[in-house]
């Protein structure tokens, strides 16, 4: 073979091993971004397009937790747990477009609790701006009438609040027929108060459970944690507790998160004329 040979052919094989080495690459490369692509993908198909998890980083940063991103009406729920909250801060945040909007706040349990700070929740919420709304604690082993007339003699809504809700999530050994008579008749009176069909607040387990043959015609306000989506996708819901564990300037304790499946006018609508 002569030297001309030679060269021509080890420079083949650089060229050769050249190929295989970039094709090697390539492939590795496809194996490793594959997954986060396919992740983004689907993403993006549920949330919005976005380029990158910057808006996520900056939420966790500023909430603690990651925000659904196709929501834009942002609220919280708070009790008595939250001890003394500045609502003026809670009113203030605005982060890179996301607003504590509404709030939903804690006001009797069963027939004879009202919560220690509900006064004072409810006048500084409505004073700092927030669409308000009041909630009952329901125990199914109580009295429905006497929880309905605790809830009424607590609480005084008007127009521009949001309606009443009923939290029932325990059967405390109920029936299925037990509960859905109590909290019909609970529905019924508070409705007739206040002229206006309350909202159910519970899980996807317990409504499918107990509720859902016979709520259907009700606003649902739906707590299903740490998931992309709730798990209600068989019936329509107006509420999401998405997480109980987001960190927000103007309370120092945990709160409840949640989004509402509309725009400030969809919300409006919903609240007493």
């Amino acid at each position: 073979m002569t030297t001309v040979a030679r060269k021509k052919r080890k420079k083949k094989n650089k060229l050769s091993y050249k190929k295989l080495a970039l094709a090697g690459f390539a492939i590795l490369m496809l194996l490793v971004l594959t997954p986060p692509a396919f992740r983004y993908i689907k993403h993006t198909l549920k949330y919005g397009f976005s380029f990158s998890q910057k808006k996520q980083r900056i939420y966790v940063a500023n909430f603690g937790v990651e925000l659904p991103l196709r929501y834009k009406i942002h609220g919280i729920d708070i009790s008595h747990h939250q001890k003394r909250i500045n609502w003026s801060d809670v009113a203030a945040i605005d982060v890179d477009g996301i607003k504590i909007q509404f709030a939903f706040i804690k006001a009797t349990e069963g027939i004879t609790r009202q919560d220690l700070h509900f006064e004072r929740n409810w006048k500084k919420s409505k004073a700092a701006g927030l669409v308000t709304g009041a909630y009952h604690f329901y125990y199914p082993t109580r009295d429905a009438r006497k929880q309905a007339e605790n809830f009424i003699n607590e609480v005084k809504l008007g127009t521009g609040d949001l309606p009443p809700v009923l939290d029932i999530e325990l059967s405390k050994g109920k029936s299925k027929d037990e509960i859905v008579k109590g909290c019909k008749e609970w529905c019924d009176i508070i409705e007739e108060h206040y002229g206006t069909k309350p909202i159910i607040y519970t899980n996807p387990t317990f409504y499918d459970k107990y509720l859902k043959d016979d709520f259907e015609d009700y606003p649902l306000w739906i707590a299903h944690y740490y998931e992309e989506i709730p798990r209600m996708q068989h019936r329509d819901w107006v509420f999401w507790q998405h997480t109980d564990c987001a960190i927000i300037n103007g309370i120092d304790k945990p709160v409840d998160l949640n989004v509402f499946n509309g725009n400030m006018d969809d919300l409006m609508k919903l609240c007493i004329d």
